[in-house]
C-alpha cells in the first residue's frame, strides 16, 4: 500500500465515528468508575483524596521523610513494579526526583554493609530474619528504625507514635552489647 492510499484510509477512518453515542459516553464513564473503585480496593481500601497523592507504600514515605531530615544517600529496595512506580511518583510530587532513588531489589540479597542509617517496614513474619542480616551486615554505628512492628529480640533506644503510627529506633551497637551481654553474661 503507498502513501496516498494510507493518508486516504486514514481521512475516511477519521471522519467516521467522530459523535460520540450516549450508549458509548455511558460504558466509557462507567470503565473510569470501576477502574477507580478496583483501584482504591488494590491499595487496600484506602481513603484517597482528590488534592492529596495517591497512597504509597510507607517505605516510601520513610525513605522521603529521611532524605528531608538530611540523611544521604536515601535509597528505597521495592521488588513490586507498580509500587516501585509508585514510589517514584511520590518522589517527584514531593520535588526529590533525582535525589531519592528506589532500586527493583531484593532486600534479602542486597548488601548493607555500607548503611549507617536504616528504616524498614515488613511483615511481623519477616522481622525476625531481618534482625539476624541486619546485625549481620550493618556497622556500629549504624541506626535502624521499625515502623509499625518492633523487632521482637531488640531494646529500643527509642519509640515515638502510637498505634499503627508507632516506630522504634534501634541503635546497633547498643543491639550487640545487649545480645553479648545476655548470651555470655555481663562483665561486671
Amino acid at each position: 500500500m503507498d502513501l496516498d492510499a494510507l493518508e486516504e484510509l486514514a481521512t475516511e477512518l477519521h471522519g467516521k465515528g467522530n459523535r460520540w453515542c450516549p450508549f458509548q459516553i455511558v460504558a466509557d464513564t462507567g470503565l473510569v468508575v470501576y477502574l477507580a473503585w478496583a483501584g482504591c480496593l488494590a491499595l487496600g481500601g484506602r481513603k484517597v483524596s482528590s488534592l492529596q497523592v495517591p497512597y504509597v507504600p510507607s517505605s516510601a514515605k520513610q525513605v522521603l521523610e529521611a532524605y528531608k531530615q538530611g540523611f544521604r544517600p536515601a535509597i528505597g529496595y521495592e521488588l513490586i513494579p507498580w509500587l516501585l512506580q509508585l514510589s517514584n511518583f511520590r518522589a517527584c510530587w514531593a520535588g526529590c526526583y533525582g535525589k531519592v532513588f528506589y532500586r527493583r531489589e531484593d532486600l534479602w540479597k542486597a548488601d548493607l554493609s555500607d548503611c549507617n542509617n536504616v528504616t524498614v517496614f515488613l511483615a511481623p513474619s519477616v522481622v525476625p530474619l531481618l534482625e539476624r542480616k541486619l546485625l549481620s551486615e550493618l556497622p556500629d554505628e549504624a541506626c535502624v528504625v521499625a515502623a509499625r512492628f518492633p523487632f521482637v529480640n531488640w531494646t529500643p533506644n527509642h519509640f515515638a507514635g502510637d498505634g499503627l503510627e508507632r516506630a522504634w529506633a534501634y541503635n546497633i551497637r547498643d543491639v550487640r552489647r545487649m545480645e553479648r551481654d545476655t548470651l555470655g553474661g555481663s562483665p561486671v
